[in-house]
């Protein structure tokens, strides 16, 4: 991560142990998604689109000092700069999306039409991660998570994934990170020093991670 994105990740940090009054925590930073897997007209997959719902204490400090026509409203151009940031940011982890086609690691580029939005006190980050090669796949399986499980992901409730585009008969399944509360009670059982020394070569975080199962004729 940049230093800046990671600053930002810790002062949050700081101001949730602050306001919770809880002791090496894990993980620190929560995100509720929602995303749609793209097909083009010929029934190849194309890409993933994301949208990644920020918690309040995360989402208020990431807006601080941003100056706005308007105090606590913030344009897509206002918020241009901290979405770079995030982008850039999210390249070293891979964007925490890892998708096989098939049975094969499929690999994506760098996200395009990114851009966050402010609404009701939260930050949300839009982006499209495309294929590096679109490909028809009768199976496609996507994960997201953070390794380091510094993040954590979990789908929305309510439509959490879409299939856009996708030919007729194709059958979607989902899988949620799982209870958080009993996620954040085995990060304390660690203790920091645990999660300080994972890397990005780390794959702890796949036991949380969020899975997305497409089968198509």
């Amino acid at each position: 991560m940049t230093r800046r994105f990671r600053i930002a990740l810790i002062a949050a940090l700081a101001c949730w142990l602050a306001a919770a009054d809880a002791a090496l925590a894990h993980p620190h930073v929560w995100v509720t998604m929602k995303s749609e897997l793209i097909y083009a007209p010929d029934g190849s997959v194309t890409g993933v689109r994301h949208a990644w719902a920020f918690d309040e204490m995360f989402s208020t400090f990431a807006t601080q000092g941003l100056e706005t026509k308007q105090k606590g409203l913030f344009t897509r151009e206002d918020l241009k700069p901290l979405a770079e940031v995030n982008v850039n940011s999210l390249k070293e982890y891979d964007y925490f999306t890892h998708a096989k086609a098939n049975g094969k690691k499929t690999a994506f580029v760098d996200p395009v039409d990114y851009w966050l939005e402010f609404t009701d006190g939260v930050l949300i980050l839009h982006f499209t991660l495309p294929l590096k090669s679109p490909v028809k796949a009768q199976a496609l399986n996507l994960e997201i998570y953070d390794p380091t499980w510094f993040v954590d992901f979990a789908f929305a409730d309510k439509d959490p994934v879409a299939l856009v585009g996708a030919p007729a008969g194709c059958k979607l399944s989902v899988v949620n990170a799982g209870d958080a509360a009993a996620a954040s009670s085995k990060g304390q059982q660690l203790g920091e020093s645990f999660f300080n020394s994972l890397g990005t070569g780390s794959n702890y975080g796949a036991q949380f991670a969020n899975k997305v199962a497409v089968q198509c004729p």
